[in-house]
């Protein structure tokens, strides 16, 4: 006889009471966690989390039956939301669109996006008091395809040495799959285009101190498949990347895990994931707690960005033009 399904449990979080149903589904099927596993993740690193996505708009990156199943990628709050849930409406001119985007500021809003079925967060790099001047610049080294991940460290240390030389903080994680990511924390004083631009200048500046290492080069078909590409479009309207401390869509359930510098050659992305990240946020806490207090003012790379403009790109489409 089949065993019979949980009928669901609640869970008070705060003031708030979430329902999860359906708690014993398996979602990551290489280690047999289930729907209630990722809400215990997630309830055992909610201060991180909440920090991570605190007022931004997010996209959820939803598995219904589970990681071997099908992706949906939401951005609207479906209806029939609770009344409590918080939202930002944004709006896609291009093609005359709104959506209401959940908008993180407590834990509770968190696990009510796993009962639905999430597992991804992927918030903006702006948030909802001016969802049109981000306050995150994110350096995104993702590796090529044959790229081994001593290259992306070697690459990390030579944005670190950057950083360090304008003056800013950076807060580095890993991707949650063969990458790394840095975020720095910027005044929220311009467009998408400008920050953009600022990036594409800082990717070009860690690919001259790397040539052997780092691309730049805009077409994926043009690019060496050894090399870790600064992938400086991530910071281009409407594109995100996955939170720090958010969960991947993975069979093994990694997660893309604040470290320090001084970890970058020793870690394992692969190690990380809801069954050992508990453990070492409760010792460690979250590593990216202080990033409000470190904020950069863009304005040299913006200089870097004016210098490089007539640069020869080699047919390229101008990378200071945002894409889709």
């Amino acid at each position: 006889m089949a065993a019979a399904k949980h009928p669901g449990i609640e869970l008070t979080i705060g003031s708030r009471t979430v329902r999860v149903s359906n708690p014993d589904r398996v979602y990551f099927p290489a280690i047999g966690a289930t729907k209630l596993d990722l809400v215990n993740y997630y309830l055992s690193v909610g201060d991180g989390i909440v920090n991570a996505l605190r007022e931004r708009p997010c996209m959820l990156h939803r598995f219904p039956k589970g990681v071997a199943g099908d992706k949906v990628h939401q951005k609207r709050v479906p209806t029939g939301a609770p009344e409590w849930l918080g939202t930002v409406r944004l709006h896609f001119p291009r093609y005359g669109l709104h959506a209401d985007e959940l908008c993180v500021t407590e834990l509770a809003e968190v696990i009510w996006a796993v009962q639905m079925s999430t597992v991804e967060f992927h918030p903006w790099n702006s948030r909802r008091a001016d969802t049109e001047r981000p306050d995150e610049w994110r350096i995104d080294l993702d590796p090529m395809p044959d790229c081994p991940f001593d290259r992306v460290r070697r690459v990390a240390h030579v944005a670190h040495e950057v950083l360090d030389e304008l003056g800013a903080v950076g807060w580095p994680k890993t991707s949650g799959g063969h990458g790394l990511h840095v975020y720095v924390r910027i005044e929220p004083s311009h467009s998408f285009g400008d920050v953009r631009r600022a990036a594409l200048a800082f990717a070009r500046e860690v690919e001259r101190r790397a040539p052997r290492d780092v691309t730049t080069t805009w077409w994926r078909k043009d690019r060496d498949p050894t090399a870790v590409f600064v992938d400086y479009n991530q910071n281009a309207r409407d594109h995100t990347i996955a939170a720090a401390y958010s969960v991947r869509g993975v069979p093994e359930a990694h997660v893309s895990t604040p470290i320090r510098w001084d970890e970058i050659d020793d870690v394992q992305p692969a190690e990380l994931t809801i069954g050992t990240v508990p453990a070492r946020f409760a010792e460690l806490g979250d590593l990216h707690a202080d990033i409000d207090h470190a904020v950069f003012g863009i304005d040299q790379l913006l200089e870097w960005a004016d210098r490089d403009r007539d640069r020869d790109r080699d047919g390229e489409p101008d990378p200071t033009e945002p894409q889709d």
